[in-house]
């Protein structure tokens, strides 16, 4: 199959997640020029469509597609939540002896999250139109043959030391400019539980990034900007613009 042959067949689709998750994985194969599950391992010990797994939360699933060593895979349709698919994932790695990848993909995206322990985790998109790029192809394609080219060079530890050296120069510069320590401090306090609010979804559709980003093209309006979204996140909730914040 060739890339246009691939994006004419599933750009306008309209089938279901279950109806269609085999197939377009089985063309995926054929695109990348590896051999889908039932090519590859006829008796489904090392590559198969839906494998069986105990969920950390108890009870058992299945993951649509698993690759040992390399993949497990979860299909949602057209236009589903891939974090949800994700989270579901998740539950099953460890049955699934912890792949070095987990992809999810709703077949107009593929999501590739890397998984490996203590390293800080990366995030892969490939769209359809992704695909028509042959530099693209090999690299998804490498998610079979080759998974080990998505680890991550840097680990948890270098990330949280590189990140604490940036607040330590923030919080610095500000006590330079004759800001006094103790509201310096809650200050960067405020700002780093923005992040984790933002990354648990207590902040709702990337709000402190969509902030920062404005207040980087007017920095003059950053302290309007944090005055609102710290009033309303300490007070009984409110609205940042037209978001709702608890």
């Amino acid at each position: 199959m060739n890339p246009h042959d691939f994006l004419k067949k599933w750009r306008n689709h309209e089938l279901k997640e279950r109806t269609a998750s085999q197939s377009h994985f089985n063309d995926l194969c054929a695109l990348l020029g590896v051999l889908d599950p039932i090519g590859a391992d006829p008796t489904g010990d090392w590559f198969t469509f839906k494998k069986g797994a105990s969920k950390t939360s108890g009870g058992e699933g299945w993951a649509d597609v698993w690759r040992k060593g390399s993949f497990a895979w979860e299909y949602k349709g057209k236009g589903k939540d891939l974090k949800a698919a994700f989270n579901q994932l998740l539950q099953y790695s460890v049955a699934l002896e912890n792949p070095p990848l987990l992809i999810v993909s709703d077949m107009d995206t593929i999501r590739l999250h890397t998984n490996w322990t203590n390293t800080v985790q990366e995030v892969h998109d490939f769209t359809l139109e992704d695909l028509l790029d042959g530099a693209k192809r090999d690299r998804l394609r490498a998610a079979f043959l080759d998974p080990d080219s998505f680890k991550p060079a840097k680990t948890r530890q270098e990330l949280s030391e590189e990140t604490a050296a940036e607040f330590a120069g923030l919080a610095q510069r500000l006590r330079e400019r004759k800001h006094d320590p103790q509201r310096v401090a809650h200050f960067v306090n405020q700002l780093v539980f923005c992040m984790f609010a933002e990354d648990v979804g207590l902040l709702p559709n990337n709000l402190f990034t969509r902030m920062l980003e404005l207040s980087r093209s007017d920095p003059a309006a950053f302290r309007d900007h944090t005055e609102t979204l710290f009033g309303a996140m300490a007070s009984q909730g409110g609205k940042v613009g037209f978001e709702k914040v608890d």
